[in-house]
């Protein structure tokens, strides 16, 4: 089953799925309860940490949950903030996850000396579900944009372009 979050990001060939972390969770939930997929396939857009450049595209197995606060020592979290469904998560990029979009690019070095190349939304949530109900999972992400104080503007930019290209390789 292919999946999106929705709104700017609709494919014609994924489920719409909802924007953040939340809505994600409850809606893929929902869908898998009724009827289990035997694969959940996530694509969608993502910004870079800086080593990634613009409109490359990833697949990735492997994401984290880390609120930018955790790098000052301003918060810390009980949960295990990294889900995998590689084996090898040496070879993985990493994705991380939040309901925020980082805007300062001096996070982007505590990301990347984690090995975390790229952020998106939802997908640690699309991971955590689908461990939960024993779904093997995956997803496709191409860059639109670095994690800096142009993120919003270079991801509404480079949004139709990366759609286009997604979708080609997607389908291709």
């Amino acid at each position: 089953m292919f999946i999106c979050a929705g709104e700017k990001e609709t494919f014609d060939f994924a489920r719409p799925m909802g924007i953040g972390m939340v809505d994600m969770s409850i809606n893929l939930t929902k869908i898998c309860l009724d009827k289990k997929p035997p694969f959940i396939f996530f694509v969608g857009t993502a910004g870079s940490y800086g080593e990634k450049k613009i409109f490359d595209i990833i697949e990735s197995k492997t994401a984290t949950n880390i609120e930018n606060s955790f790098f000052n020592a301003n918060a810390y979290t009980p949960i295990d903030n990294m889900v995998s469904s590689a084996e090898d998560v040496s070879r993985e990029t990493i994705v991380n996850s939040s309901n925020y979009i980082t805007c300062d690019e001096t996070l982007s070095s505590h990301y990347l000396s984690k090995n975390i190349q790229i952020e998106n939304m939802e997908f640690y949530a699309v991971i955590r579900v689908a461990q939960s109900l024993n779904i093997p999972v995956a997803g496709a992400f191409i860059v639109t944009n670095y994690c800096n104080q142009n993120a919003h503007k270079d991801f509404m930019d480079n949004h139709t372009e990366a759609m286009m290209r997604l979708s080609k390789h997607i389908k291709k």
